[in-house]
């Protein structure tokens, strides 16, 4: 029998028990650096990759030292999206009746396109743990339905998302109506600098804990094929000889997923949707498909796959590659996962190389791609020695433009001039690979 490591941490034995019951025996690298950290009470900042087991690396402890005695509000975990509110509370339950304690605790899921009064109605008696969106939380805290002042740990899961979809006003006003000194914990894969002034308002001497460096996972091949005009509908039907298990294709946008998905069953391909604009029967519909493998193809928003863990996904297919280095990371995360291989293919335009050549500087290694007599082939980066021209050429003007002509012409001045015009283009060509 294995040795159970996780009794390093001097857990109650129910909790043990329960570990036992989900079958862990040796924390992961993440929960091996959290879970003392949130026993001592400490806030914490945790950057890790998705599939790292951050969930229970606070939801172990936190739960190990509920006190279900106090009739009162203990624990906030809160998520950007439905769906993740929704894992992160199913995981609560998953404890709860392995820990033989469903009739004791009181878990609530708190989060939008459910029937508001009906859950007011379930509020009678305060949950020991809270589980939802920001949101739906702040409503209820605005309709004294909710009280968090009692509350001594408080959880942001997806921190960066929230952060891109506007969320963190909502916090901010939640942690108004929490004690001063709650243990805050934030989790997140990447830490963007525009969420500094929050950490720095609401946590205290955290705990910096970061995981991983690597920028995607070490078996993941990236692959580039030029559209050259064509549409991304043609382009993913040619490359149908990738045969995936599973493949998320990705679009920028809800507009451009219901179109590419209209493009693909026109031409006979079985496809999932899942984007925000779904009420939430159809995205419990559409999850339930997926998870029941009726699709071997989904398209989906940023947005809607950031929220939901789909598993066995061999492919990720970029219909657009997004603006953002942060995007395509996340993106491609979603495959070569628990150390499985997994290929990202990109389909992209002369516009798309500045992110490319980002991407490249950040450690990323793209091969480009295409089909020849329906067979992958490696092939030449497409438009990009024409852009590379361009710029070659923009710089070349506009360096001209910064050299100052001197009022008396003296000996030299053409090398002078020359010389100057050389060292403004090589500004500029600086600034043209930064961006």
């Amino acid at each position: 029998m294995n040795k159970n490591l996780f009794r390093q941490y001097a857990l109650n034995d129910w909790m043990n028990d329960v570990i036992e019951e989900l079958k862990f025996s040796k924390p992961t690298p993440i929960q091996t650096k959290v879970i003392p950290e949130v026993l001592k009470g400490k806030d914490i900042i945790g950057q890790s990759e998705t599939g790292s087991g951050k969930t229970h690396a606070f939801l172990i402890p936190l739960l190990n030292q509920l006190d279900p005695e106090k009739s009162e509000t203990q624990i906030v975990l809160t998520a950007p999206t439905r769906e993740l509110a929704i894992q992160i509370y199913d995981e609560v339950k998953k404890i709860m009746q392995l820990s033989k304690n469903e009739d004791v605790w009181r878990a609530k899921l708190i989060i939008g396109g459910t029937d508001k009064k009906r859950m007011i109605e379930k509020m009678k008696e305060p949950p020991h743990i809270v589980v939802g969106t920001p949101g739906r939380i702040l409503d209820l805290l605005q309709e004294n339905v909710l009280n968090i002042y009692s509350a001594r740990s408080f959880v942001m899961d997806e921190t960066d998302l929230m952060l891109e979809l506007g969320l963190i006003e909502d916090i901010d006003r939640i942690l108004t109506n929490a004690e001063s000194n709650i243990q805050v914990m934030v989790f997140s894969a990447t830490i963007p600098e525009k969420l500094q002034p929050f950490l720095k308002k609401y946590l205290h001497s955290p705990v910096y804990i970061k995981l991983d460096d690597r920028l995607a996972p070490e078996k993941l091949e990236h692959r580039l094929v030029a559209l050259k005009h064509r549409e991304a509908a043609d382009v993913i039907l040619i490359y149908q000889l990738i045969h995936p298990y599973l493949a998320i294709i990705f679009t920028n946008g809800k507009e451009n997923a219901n179109k590419l998905v209209e493009q693909l069953q026109t031409k006979g391909l079985n496809v999932g949707l899942i984007h925000g604009g779904l009420n939430q029967r159809e995205r419990k519909r559409v999850l339930k498909e997926i998870q029941q493998l009726k699709y071997q193809y989904i398209v989906a928003t940023d947005l809607a796959a950031r929220g939901i863990d789909i598993k066995g996904v061999s492919h990720v297919i970029n219909a657009q590659l997004p603006k953002e280095e942060s995007f395509y990371i996340h993106r491609v995360g979603r495959t070569a996962r628990a150390g499985m291989e997994g290929t990202a293919i990109s389909l992209y335009n002369e516009d798309d190389i500045h992110l490319v050549q980002k991407l490249e500087k950040k450690g990323l290694t793209f091969t480009f791609y295409d089909v020849f007599k329906g067979e992958w082939r490696e092939a030449k980066a497409w438009n990009v020695r024409q852009k590379r021209q361009k710029q070659e050429d923009d710089a070349e003007s506009k360096a001209w433009q910064q050299v100052k002509k001197p009022k008396k012409v003296k000996p030299g001045y053409k090398k002078k001039m020359k010389f100057q015009q050389e060292k403004a283009k090589r500004k500029i060509q600086r600034n043209n690979y930064k961006k």
